[in-house]
């Protein structure tokens, strides 16, 4: 399986690669977004039109404040610096879901849900604006399309080197939508999850964490909340979690720490709003 893994990953770096903005981390992507961001909309639909959006009041304004604040730096940032392709199609939306669920996500093309479970975390505007950077750094960053990518290839849906023709308008038994699904969360088979998807999804969360930082501050919210906020999920989180090794996110510890040691270079663009 290990073996099969790095063939995979090999005819994926030759397929094509690009860098992460601030990072400059290298990365796979083998699906444009004129095929990644309809598939995108359609389940982001779905879930609203399957879940209870609430649409006025201070939450929900203040969920859409925050996204329009992230959204105008994050943009000023992306064309500035020459990463203007990858927000190309990119139509937002910031939508606070009523659910008991400690949660936000963004999907690809700016989708964002936040969920009222998460609130009491958050606590304030600042609060959502460290889960709400972070989540839309993902997007940014499109780390949904490196796993989908990966994903492609672990599902055999790539042909000669290139994704198999029409496959995401075509496929009829939704495999190429599962797999966007699961580049969001889901897992794959068990033993390239643990030797590959696993840890990466790990690096992908740091990588998110540090752009997230950045671009709020970028927004005028100070980074420092970002601290504050994950001490409280820590706590809150006891000991029910699992080892670090089997989970997709750093441990409370690790990203308190890795957080502590961005701050100085988050801080540098904060301006009080």
């Amino acid at each position: 399986m290990k073996n099969a893994i790095i063939v995979m990953l090999a005819v994926g770096l030759a397929i094509g690669c690009q860098k992460v903005p601030i990072t400059g981390r290298n990365q796979l992507k083998i699906i444009s977004n004129d095929q990644l961001l309809p598939l995108s909309a359609q389940n982001y639909r779905e879930v609203l039109d399957t879940s209870r959006v609430v649409r006025s009041g201070s939450q929900a304004d203040m969920i859409r404040r925050v996204g329009s604040r992230l959204r105008t730096a994050m943009e000023s940032y992306m064309n500035a610096n020459n990463y203007g392709d990858r927000i190309k199609g990119f139509q937002w939306e910031f939508n606070l879901i009523e659910s008991p669920q400690v949660n936000a996500w963004c999907m690809p093309g700016g989708k964002v849900a936040f969920y009222t479970g998460i609130l009491p975390y958050t606590q304030n505007e600042a609060g959502v604006a460290v889960v709400m950077g972070h989540e839309i750094s993902h997007a940014l960053a499109d780390h949904s399309a490196e796993r989908m990518s990966e994903g492609l290839l672990a599902n055999g849906l790539i042909q000669g080197g290139q994704i198999v023709a029409g496959t995401a308008a075509r496929n009829s038994n939704g495999q190429v939508n599962a797999i966007l699904l699961q580049s969001v969360g889901a897992a794959l088979p068990a033993g390239y999850q643990v030797l590959r998807a696993l840890p990466h999804s790990r690096k992908q969360e740091s990588e998110a964490d540090r752009l997230g930082l950045i671009f709020m501050a970028m927004a005028g919210y100070n980074p420092q909340e970002a601290v504050d906020f994950w001490g409280r999920m820590a706590k809150a989180g006891g000991g029910n979690k699992p080892p670090e090794f089997l989970s997709t996110h750093p441990s409370d510890q690790r990203r308190i720490r890795d957080l502590q040691s961005l701050m100085p270079e988050a801080m540098k663009f904060y301006r009080r709003g």
